[in-house]
């Protein structure tokens, strides 16, 4: 699907959502850091509306009570699934906010403005879900008078579908979602019998606080909290099939396969995601190591190398050109420095190697060989040789 003549570029897509809510009184916050405020147990910041979860609580925020920013985001839940043509390590989350000001109308509306005027979006490639009520809490009819006013398909959803919390007690409550039509020809079907439509945008209309005992009381501060996928939706707005197909990818796809002879889509994306996402994490000042945060960015760089070594050993992230290290701390507005970068990557990689050949004479030892490895056997070989699970049943299962 595309929805421009000249599909719009990182850099207007951004400029877009920004000025729009700027124009309508909202303040552009930073958003800047992976890194949560001090005190926060998380390692890193894992969603948009995050680092601002005191303000959502009722503390006044020194800008105001609408507010508007890029927040980069760090998830480890779905390293398993990057490889695919939509999840990432390291990804961007476009939010608004009205804290205790304006309702979940107004917020639809100017979501529905922005989608359909703002980039372009026909009416007729657009659909949402609303919360279509429980036991505790009724339809959202807010939600649905104003969908049906501005002549958008509908779909009224039950369960857990359309709601939003941050855990099991905390603020919550209803949300609508909007999607975009990626198929080929007129939309049919709807979001939950059609994966062709694609969600982008979700609005949540954090109303309550649920209880431990599951009891759910108003809130007295209502907020409206939204959050739009930055690379999902440049991915639709580009016409294109996969995030990586973007021009926020386009030097990585271009010179990372010819550099180490990358054939594999899977394998291609999975280098390209964890060594963009290490350029972010190094930017954020976050240096590799055993435990904590740091181990985030050692495990990003051994399970490429385990890629990259899995058909050729003598690959090196030596290799990687200053060009693609430049670029990425360009858009995430880091210090360019793509020679510290180099370095780390150097030396994990000396590390990781001497691991190897540790692990590889651990391994190869009568206590191991020609055997299955069991549970205890991976524990201890983690515990006491710092060789984790996947990588002794990665590069060193293959002897």
């Amino acid at each position: 699907m595309r929805t421009h003549t000249t599909p719009l570029t990182t850099e207007q897509t951004v400029e877009t959502f920004t000025h729009f809510f700027r124009e309508r009184g909202h303040r552009l916050i930073t958003g800047s850091s992976l890194l949560p405020p001090p005190g926060d147990p998380v390692l890193f910041t894992t969603s948009g509306m995050h680092p601002l979860t005191p303000y959502l609580e009722g503390r006044p925020h020194p800008l105001g009570r609408r507010l508007v920013n890029v927040q980069r985001c760090l998830r480890t839940t779905d390293l398993d699934e990057v490889g695919d043509s939509t999840h990432l390590t390291v990804f961007e989350m476009l939010g608004s906010w009205s804290l205790g000001d304006y309702g979940g109308p107004q917020s639809l509306r100017w979501g529905y403005e922005l989608l359909h005027e703002g980039f372009g979006i026909p009416r007729e490639m657009l659909h949402v879900t609303v919360f279509g009520g429980d036991e505790q809490v009724p339809v959202d009819r807010e939600s649905l008078d104003t969908w049906t006013e501005l002549g958008l398909l509908v779909e009224l959803t039950g369960g857990d579908e359309n709601w939003w919390s941050n855990g099991p007690t905390g603020p919550c409550g209803p949300d609508s979602e909007m999607f975009i039509w990626t198929g080929d020809g007129p939309s049919q079907g709807t979001p939950t019998t059609d994966p062709r439509w694609v969600e982008v945008w979700n609005h949540v209309m954090m109303r309550y606080r649920r209880h431990e005992d599951g009891s759910l009381t108003p809130l007295r501060q209502q907020n409206v909290d939204t959050g739009m996928g930055f690379e999902r939706l440049l991915t639709v707005l580009q016409g294109k099939d996969s995030v990586y197909g973007t021009d926020l990818f386009e030097p990585w796809m271009r010179l990372v396969p010819g550099l180490w002879g990358l054939d594999d889509p899977s394998d291609l994306r999975l280098v390209c995601d964890h060594l963009r996402s290490l350029v972010v994490v190094h930017g954020d000042g976050v240096r590799p190591s055993n435990t904590g945060r740091g181990y985030v960015p050692r495990r990003l760089i051994r399970r490429t190398l385990t890629t990259l070594w899995r058909e050729d050993p003598s690959r090196s992230l030596g290799d990687l050109p200053g060009e693609l290290v430049e670029h990425t701390q360009s858009h995430f507005r880091l210090p360019v420095d793509p020679g510290s970068v180099l370095t780390v990557l150097r030396e994990e990689e000396n590390r990781f190697r001497s691991l190897l050949e540790r692990g590889r004479g651990v391994l190869s030892g009568p206590r191991y060989r020609g055997r299955l490895l069991t549970e205890d056997d991976y524990r201890y070989l983690h515990d006491t040789h710092g060789l984790p699970k996947e990588l002794v049943d990665g590069v060193l299962s293959q002897g």
